[in-house]
């Protein structure tokens, strides 16, 4: 019964499609344009009837371009689609932006098998134990943290569905809420870079897609901040729908050397300081002093913070003086007359041959001018380095006075480290120590990837080559030390370890790079099909009369912007977001210049938006992956009940971002100057 509402449910949208269209086409005198929006809407219905998608483009894309050649020419439009078929394909094969998905997706792969999922789950749920919803927001937490390591939507929302969902079913959670916290976390990947989305947007509209990076940062983790804080009131509000968790839930069993300093205070770094200090305790000093620098790291990494900041804050505003570059370039600098007269100094070494046509020259004219040009050259190189040593020297004498805000910035600083040592309790220094060996490997990986593109040090496909080789690493190690930890409590020897972890490292990167290639085929061929279908709809005029109809109704930008974004939402229910991004954004981005539209901003609303093509039925892909690795009595229903309301707060976050661009364009303005 179930399975008929389904198929009801899309009939009834392929008939919303195809009715209106045998309605309101002129059967009598159908154009090239009619054919292109007859293609149009062929092509949602064949997607929905379950056709692969790549292949339905290319077909689609074949039959009408043929059509439209042959209505021009019919002796060689069978030639022309053939030629237009190999010239798509080469130029996807010829994309340099392409290359990096299959990196990306072979470092996702490789993280995913790595099972760091399940210890970073762990030590974020003992992280936030006090906080009201507290597995909700570890899962949520841990899904944008893996998003952005993978950026596998397939995967995070699977491997928590395994993890996560069962944990939170257990603790008493309601079915919705934790089906809801599972899928809307796991969708935070298309939209977080290393996102495959934006590459994909990147290449079709034509923007940087180092820059769609830069500006997707701020509304992904605005978007997962709202998700967390929706359940953290929710928790609150009713209580019942996700129950505190019990004590021995949030208990962490402490080490010898804690539970023999327990006693003389629960204070960790007090108690580590009088174990050094005063001693007695018989705990081993090196023990001690490891423990006492470990506490120690999130004031360092503060004040190692606070540093950089001041150096920035208070650097002088040096202006570049190109007086002393002239001078000691004269030869180069010179204008075009004195240039013309060096040239002669220096080729006057070597008298010419008077057939040449050119004079040679005269005795006084070749004495001192080489030596006197030497001489006048190296003044300004001695005098240019006086200069540089005196800036120097100023640099580091004559600093900025340290604004107000910055002031500022140190006092907060320094709070938070005086309540986190205020509240550094055994059990705290032990979950510290948990995230310190799973969330900050991954975290140091992915500000190292991501860093290095937004600031410029590498594109993204050498970026997603760092983390491929930066997953392999992990993987080898985290697997090295689960397989040393088990000889050593089994009696094996570190070798027969290193030999397993081997081994084990051969089977995941066989198994990553058999999904990457299958994935990375499928993004390709959706690349060609994409091609060859948009070239036939351009050849119809199908672009054209779309663009007429769109001026016609004399909008305004703001009444554009929403247009778009809602018929985006609207085909997020039936479609993917490749058909959605493949087939219709040809379509909006012609018309952003005449409404004056950054294509980077709508880029980012586009990615937020389609955050609901994973969250929408009937689709809905997340659904079905969660219900896929759920217990029997968890509904398809129930898990799309438990969408909405993350579905609404998609749309609270989509009109926030339009309200207020400098969520998405601020960093890209920062960096690049946009």
């Amino acid at each position: 019964m179930k399975l008929r509402k389904e198929l009801w449910f899309g009939f009834s949208l392929m008939a919303a499609i195809i009715i209106p269209v045998i309605v309101l086409m002129p059967w009598g005198h159908l154009t090239n344009g009619h054919l292109g929006l007859m293609m149009l809407a062929l092509i949602c219905v064949g997607i929905m009837l379950g056709f692969p998608t790549a292949f339905t483009l290319m077909g689609m894309g074949v039959f009408f371009a043929w059509l439209a050649y042959r209505s021009v020419d019919p002796a060689t439009a069978g030639r022309q689609v053939l030629d237009l078929f190999v010239q798509r394909t080469y130029g996807v094969m010829s994309n340099d932006v392409l290359i990096a998905i299959p990196l990306f997706l072979f470092m996702g792969y490789l993280v995913e098998r790595a099972q760091l999922i399940d210890k970073l789950f762990r030590s974020l749920h003992l992280a936030s134990a006090r906080v009201p919803g507290a597995l909700a927001v570890a899962t949520i937490v841990t899904c944008a943290i893996f998003a952005t390591a993978t950026g596998i939507v397939g995967a995070v929302v699977t491997l928590m569905g395994l993890l996560a969902f069962p944990a939170m079913l257990k603790a008493g959670y309601n079915v919705k809420v934790a089906a809801g916290a599972v899928t809307a976390g796991g969708c935070l990947g298309i939209l977080i870079p290393p996102s495959v989305l934006l590459i994909v947007y990147g290449s079709v509209a034509g923007v940087s897609v180092v820059q769609l990076y830069a500006g997707a940062f701020l509304p992904g983790f605005m978007l997962a901040g709202l998700y967390i804080g929706y359940v953290i009131v929710l928790a609150k509000w009713k209580p019942k729908l996700m129950p505190p968790l019990p004590a021995s839930e949030r208990h962490v069993e402490l080490p010898p050397f804690a539970r023999a300093l327990a006693p003389h205070g629960s204070n960790a770094l007090m108690g580590l300081w009088r174990a050094l200090t005063g001693g007695g305790t018989g705990v081993a000093k090196g023990t001690v002093l490891t423990q006492l620098f470990v506490t120690l790291l999130p004031a360092l990494f503060i004040a190692a913070l606070l540093g950089a900041t001041y150096r920035m804050a208070t650097a002088p505003e040096v202006e570049a003086s190109t007086a002393g570059l002239i001078e000691a370039g004269g030869l180069v600098a010179a204008p075009e007359q004195e240039r013309e007269q060096s040239t002669g100094l220096i080729g006057s070494q070597e008298p010419e041959d008077k057939e040449s046509g050119v004079k040679e020259p005269s005795a006084e004219s070749s004495e001192a001018p080489a030596p006197q040009a030497s001489a006048e050259a190296a003044k300004p190189s001695t005098t240019g380095a006086a200069t540089a040593g005196k800036t120097a020297d100023a640099t580091e004498s004559d600093r900025l006075a340290a604004p107000l805000w910055l002031w500022i910035t140190f006092g907060v600083c320094v709070a938070i480290i005086a309540v986190i040592y205020w509240l550094w309790s055994w059990e705290r220094l032990e979950v510290f120590k948990m995230l310190l060996t799973s969330f900050f490997p991954l975290a140091l990986m992915i500000l190292a990837v991501l860093g290095s593109i937004v600031f410029g040090l590498a594109t993204p496909s050498e970026a997603a080559a760092i983390g491929g080789f930066g997953g392999f690493i992990l993987a080898g190690v985290y697997r090295f030390i689960a397989y040393w930890r088990e000889g050593k409590s089994g009696g094996k020897d570190t070798g027969k370890a290193v030999w397993s972890t081997v081994k084990e490292l051969g089977v995941i990167v066989k198994e990553s790079s058999f999904l990457t290639a299958k994935t990375s085929a499928m993004v390709c061929w959706l690349f060609v099909g994409s091609g060859i279908f948009s070239a036939a709809f351009a050849l119809l005029g199908g672009q054209e009369v779309i663009e007429k109809w769109v001026l016609s109704l004399n909008m305004t930008p703001v009444q554009f912007m929403i247009l778009a974004q809602f018929i985006i939402f609207i085909l997020g229910w039936p479609l993917e977001w490749t058909e959605i991004i493949i087939i219709f954004m040809p379509i909006f981005l012609p018309l952003l210049p005449h409404f004056h539209i950054d294509p980077l901003f709508f880029g980012l609303l586009v990615a937020l938006n389609l955050q609901t093509a994973f969250l929408s039925p009937p689709v809905a892909m997340a659904a079905f992956y969660l219900k896929g690795v759920s217990p029997p009595h968890v509904t398809l229903n129930a898990i799309f009940a438990g969408m909405m309301p993350f579905m609404g707060i998609q749309l609270i976050a989509l009109v926030l971002l339009y309200l207020f661009p400098g969520i998405g364009l601020w960093l890209p303005q920062l960096v690049y100057g946009r």
